[in-house]
């Protein structure tokens, strides 16, 4: 078995260049179109163009990341039947040119969730953080949302106070729009009063109502997916706990399960990324892999260190609480045990998720988590970690 070393691109209009992504040790890219608005139709001729862009530069496009799955679908109003209509005609569209992987996620409103993008690191790097009392003081103190009080321990309101009275108005604006940062590839913000406008449209939506909407989604995409020969691949939840009153579904061991089981097809699967899951005092990633193991296709790696209390902060990938070598060790022994299974070899793409901004780069506009320097350095040990222990199989 073998991984495909793969690196997330947001596109043409990105800093970071295919020639350097190459360099940095990559074979694969992960893409998407963002310049599609949600819910409309990736079209072939779009799809082929991107794929153009990479090839010329000598790497590969198999993973899609994300095709997005519009608010409309998760809240199942407005447009969604048609949307799902066009995810399908989408999913069609990228099989015909050569994707096999589709990678996507359920989370209403928020794709992610920080209160810090540039904590700085013991070694003077940049990375990302969330802390539950300031997360507290912005529900609290500036979205002012009602009922937020009962979502947060004592402790963690009193605290939340305390910071908030010592925010000048900068302090305020630069808290709002870290909450507020907007999906990876968008480089914008949602207002205040958009934000509130699109949490009011989940007051009526629980945990057991966005599960039952996204499992009529998977019932209608997955067959066609399955059809097509293409795997489609759930994002966890980015932190793995209810947030701002939005329900969070794919946050633990049992819902991944859950999920795989709504409808029984090789096309339905996880993306396992070893970050949103790890942020969870909760979640032990090992057990995790070796439970949902054959429901796998794509593999997202960073780590992270967390505490009980819902706080946590990116670390580098050998140093956190993950535990990246037994996770790496499940992957692998279910990659010899499909190819055993099948006869064919098997092939994981895997990518760094995340990585710390640091060198010449600080200071450099990109997506949080998204430099050159650290994504780099974390695809290299990626690689040593994963060429090690396929050498020294079996276990």
């Amino acid at each position: 078995m073998e991984f495909i070393y793969s690196w997330r691109w947001f596109g043409p209009n990105e800093r970071i260049k295919l020639s350097e992504i190459r360099q940095a040790g990559a074979t694969g890219i992960v893409s998407a179109l963002h310049q599609v608005p949600v819910g409309e139709v990736w079209t072939e001729e779009a799809i082929n163009e991107r794929k153009k862009m990479i090839e010329d530069a000598g790497l590969t496009w198999e993973v899609v990341e994300s095709l997005p799955v519009s608010e409309d679908i998760k809240r199942q109003t407005g447009d969604f039947l048609k949307h799902i209509e066009n995810y399908k005609i989408s999913v069609k569209n990228l099989a015909d040119c050569g994707i096999t992987t589709i990678c996507y996620n359920f989370m209403p409103v928020l794709d992610w969730s920080r209160t810090n993008l540039k904590v700085l690191f013991r070694d003077g790097s940049q990375t990302s953080g969330f802390q539950l009392y300031i997360f507290a003081a912005f529900d609290l103190f500036i979205l002012k949302r009602d009922g937020a009080e009962a979502d947060y321990p004592s402790e963690a309101i009193e605290k939340a106070g305390e910071y908030f009275r010592a925010l000048d108005n900068e302090g305020i604006r630069h808290l709002k729009e870290t909450i507020l940062y907007g999906l990876p590839g968008s480089m914008q913000t949602y207002s205040l009063d958009e934000f509130k406008g699109h949490l009011a449209l989940y007051n009526t939506i629980d945990r057991e109502k966005l599960k039952a909407h996204l499992s009529y989604f998977l019932n209608q995409v997955v067959p066609v997916a399955e059809e097509c020969g293409v795997k489609m691949a759930i994002h966890p939840d980015d932190p793995p706990w209810n947030l701002l009153g939005l329900p969070r579904i794919v946050s633990t061991i049992d819902d991944l399960v859950e999920i795989t089981k709504m409808i029984d097809s090789p096309a339905n699967g996880v993306t396992l990324c070893t970050g949103s899951l790890g942020v969870g005092h909760f979640n032990n990633l090992t057990e995790i892999t070796q439970k949902i193991a054959p429901y796998i296709h794509f593999v997202h790696l960073r780590n992270v260190i967390r505490d009980s209390g819902l706080n946590f902060q990116e670390e580098t990938f050998f140093e956190g609480d993950v535990d990246m070598v037994g996770v790496v060790k499940e992957l692998i022994k279910e990659g010899f045990r499909r190819q055993q299974e099948t006869g064919m070899p098997c092939r994981f793409p895997v990518r760094p998720d995340h990585g710390h901004q640091m060198l010449d780069e600080i200071g450099k506009d990109n997506y949080p988590g998204y430099s050159l320097y650290g994504r780099m350095k974390n695809l290299a040990e990626i690689k040593g970690l994963t060429l090690g222990l396929i050498s020294a199989y079996p276990y």
